[in-house]
């Protein structure tokens, strides 16, 4: 009976073993370009906000069709078009044919199908080229996050767990051949000797990260309509999970504010309303008094994010653009999300215009008019390759 043989598990043998894993690669890796092409849709069509990490959700997958067998016979000749066009001349449809006009049509849409996909996997394809900008090192305060072993080559000494038993032997082997070319005796008994043992001879990496605090402003006054309110859960539940699942020593802190300002916990945030009128400097003003109580700027990093519908009291004005400034002093970022549903800013006041005047590099302002606006502006504050002067979004 032959010796079985094991060997090592190679990427390339299973392929070369399954013809189709490299065919199943490359569609899994279309199916998440494709997420990563219509993440926008995915979120206006409500399919992550609130939901669990371990739940599963379907996604609309536009442009891509799922891999099948194709049965028949391959057709012979080439396909050759007629006429005298040209480079740069237009090819016009037959009387209209495809344009939507109002009325039912008998032209083929846009080819789609549903995708099962976790909401952490969905997580992972939408964040991983996000970062907070400008982290900087805080060196008195730095946090370790991660400690991991990792080998550092092998020495004679060291503990029985980290034994390798592989090279153990082969020392032993060696020490044997050597022998037996000395004394010309190759047979009987050759126990292990203290010299044959290798150890393997592990460091640990610790992994630090600099101490950064996220703070969420938002309005919850009786102007922030059912809409509005969906609109800033919906920024702020990305920016929640986007800083939980990149960084392990950011705390986020949740303000909610009407014409006062309170610190709330996650839940209050993301379900509670209030009613009255607004003042947005209360909100600047509890987040300064916050800063300064418990993360230093010379010890934290800070980000600020605040999402309102700008209708704020007159009168308040001057004194929330004041603090802004304040705010710009002490921050990494302040993001400034404007909610204003499709035609609401004819008649609501706003704080884009008072913020125009905010000249402060670290200071971004956008505008969410719609569900598909969520995302786009997400990333006009995160995006790894937003340029130092890109202080107004959408």
């Amino acid at each position: 009976m032959a010796d079985t043989i094991f060997r090592p598990y190679k990427a390339s043998d299973a392929e070369h073993s399954d013809r189709s894993a490299g065919d199943r690669m490359r569609h899994r890796e279309k199916v998440r370009q494709s997420i990563r092409e219509n993440i926008a849709d995915i979120i206006a069509e409500e399919s992550i906000i609130g939901r669990d990490h371990d739940k599963i959700i379907k996604v609309p997958i536009r442009g891509i069709k799922e891999y099948r067998f194709v049965y028949g016979d391959n057709a012979r000749g080439v396909g050759q078009g007629e006429g005298d066009l040209k480079p740069g001349d237009v090819i016009e449809n037959n009387s209209g044919q495809g344009r939507g006009n109002g009325q039912a049509g008998d032209q083929p849409g846009v080819d789609y199908y549903e995708t099962d996909i976790t909401i952490e996997e969905l997580i992972n394809i939408m964040f991983e080229d996000l970062e907070l900008p400008d982290l900087e090192r805080k060196r008195l305060r730095e946090i370790e996050t991660e400690r991991h072993s990792r080998r550092k080559g092998y020495r004679p000494v060291g503990i029985r767990l980290r034994l390798d038993k592989r090279r153990t032997v082969k020392e032993k082997l060696r020490r044997r051949f050597a022998s037996a070319k000395t004394s010309g005796e190759n047979d009987g008994r050759f126990p292990f000797h203290q010299d044959d043992l290798v150890y393997r001879h592990v460091t640990t990496d610790v992994k630090k990260e600099s101490n950064a605090v996220v703070l969420c402003l938002m309005d919850t006054s009786g102007s922030m309509d059912t809409m509005k309110k969906y609109l800033a859960r919906s920024f702020f539940f990305l920016l929640c999970q986007f800083v939980s699942s990149k960084y392990r020593s950011v705390e986020v802190i949740f303000i909610a504010h009407h014409t006062q300002a309170s610190e709330v916990n996650e839940e209050e945030f993301f379900s509670k309303g209030e009613s009255g009128g607004t003042l947005i400097s209360s909100a600047y003003e509890k987040a300064l008094e916050i800063i300064a109580a418990r993360y230093h700027p010379s010890l934290w990093n800070v980000y600020a994010f605040h999402c309102s519908d700008g209708d704020n009291f007159d009168a308040d004005n001057d004194t929330a653009f004041n603090r802004a400034q304040e705010l710009c002093k002490v921050c990494n970022l302040f993001g400034y999300g404007e909610i204003k549903p499709s035609g609401h800013y004819a008649y609501e006041s706003s704080m884009m215009t008072i913020f125009r005047k905010l000249m402060e590099p670290n200071f971004l302002t956008i505008r969410i008019e719609r569900k598909e606006d969520v995302w786009p502006s997400f990333r006009t504050f995160l995006s790894k390759d937003r340029a130092p002067d890109d202080r107004t979004g959408s």
